[in-house]
C-alpha cells in the first residue's frame, strides 16, 4: 500500500491512537482518563479529538472557550491539570450544531488539528478516533506519526468482532497495537458488593490472544465516571482501580 508521508512529530515524544471501530464502548472516556492518568504521573499530555461529527472531549473537561491562534498556529485549550485539548466542538458557536461534511473534509480537519495546532513539547498526545474505518480514521492513521493504537472494547461478542476490524486496519497501515482495554466489564452493587455482568461474558481473552497483544485490564461500569464526565470534572474522578490499570499501561509505553 502506497501511503502519504507522515507529518513532523512537532516535538511530541509519543503519539497514541485510542479507538475501537465501534461506537458506544466508551473510547472517549478512556482517552480522557488516559490523559488524566498521564498528567498525574507528571507527564505533559494532550488530546486531539478526531471525532469531528461527534466530539465529546471538551464536555468531559468543562471546556467551552474558543481557541485563538496566530501565524504560528492554533493554541489548544488547557484543562485545570494542563492537558492540552483541541476539538471541533471548541470551534462551533453552538456545540449542538451538527457538522454535516463529506468524508474528505472530515479527513482534512483531522489532519489540520495535528499540523496547525501549537501542541508544544508534549510527552504524549492521545488521539480519540471516531467509530468505523472511514476517511477521518484513515487520514489520522496515514498522516500522523503514531507510535501505537490502543483498542477499547466491551464484553459483548459483537464489540469484539468490530474491534478486530479496527485492529486489522492498524496492521495494514503498520501501526503497532499496544493493547486492549475492556470497558464496562461489570457493575459492582454498592450495597451488596455483587459483581453483575450486565453485558454478558467477556470475550476479551479470545480477542487479545488472536491479536497477539497485551490485555491492560477490565474497567467497571461506574456511574461516577459518567457523572464526572457530564459535569465536566473528569480530572476529579478517583476510581483507584481504573487509574491503576491505565497508569500501568501508560508506564509501559512512555
Amino acid at each position: 500500500m502506497n501511503l502519504p508521508p507522515k507529518s513532523d512529530r512537532k516535538g511530541i515524544k509519543r503519539i497514541f491512537a485510542v479507538g475501537s471501530g465501534k461506537g458506544g464502548v466508551g473510547k472517549s472516556s478512556i482517552t480522557s482518563l488516559l490523559a488524566v492518568a498521564a498528567a498525574r504521573q507528571g507527564k505533559r499530555a494532550g488530546i486531539l479529538d478526531a471525532d469531528i461529527t461527534g466530539p465529546s472531549i471538551p464536555t468531559f473537561f468543562g471546556l467551552s472557550s474558543f481557541p485563538f491562534g496566530n501565524e504560528e498556529g492554533i493554541e489548544p485549550l488547557k484543562t485545570a491539570a494542563g492537558i492540552r485539548v483541541i476539538s471541533m466542538n471548541l470551534l462551533l458557536d453552538d456545540p449542538a450544531k451538527p457538522v454535516v461534511w463529506r468524508g474528505p473534509l472530515l479527513g482534512n480537519a483531522v489532519s489540520q488539528f495535528f499540523t496547525d495546532v501549537k501542541w508544544g513539547d508534549l510527552d504524549v498526545l492521545f488521539i480519540d478516533l471516531p467509530p468505523g474505518t472511514g476517511d477521518a480514521v484513515l487520514t489520522a492513521m496515514q498522516t500522523i506519526p503514531m507510535d501505537g493504537f490502543l483498542l477499547v472494547t466491551s464484553p459483548q461478542e459483537l464489540a469484539s468482532l468490530v474491534v478486530r476490524k479496527a485492529a486489522r486496519m492498524a496492521e495494514m497501515l503498520d501501526i503497532p497495537l499496544v493493547g486492549v482495554v475492556e470497558n464496562m466489564s461489570a457493575y459492582v452493587c454498592p450495597d451488596c458488593g455483587k459483581r453483575l455482568e450486565l453485558f454478558g461474558k467477556s470475550h476479551s481473552a479470545e480477542l487479545t490472544r488472536d491479536l497477539g497483544v497485551s490485555f491492560w485490564g477490565s474497567l467497571p461500569l461506574d456511574p461516577d465516571m459518567a457523572q464526572m464526565g457530564d459535569l465536566g470534572k473528569m480530572e476529579e474522578y478517583g476510581n483507584r482501580e481504573v487509574f491503576s490499570i491505565l497508569g500501568k499501561g501508560i508506564e509501559k509505553f512512555l
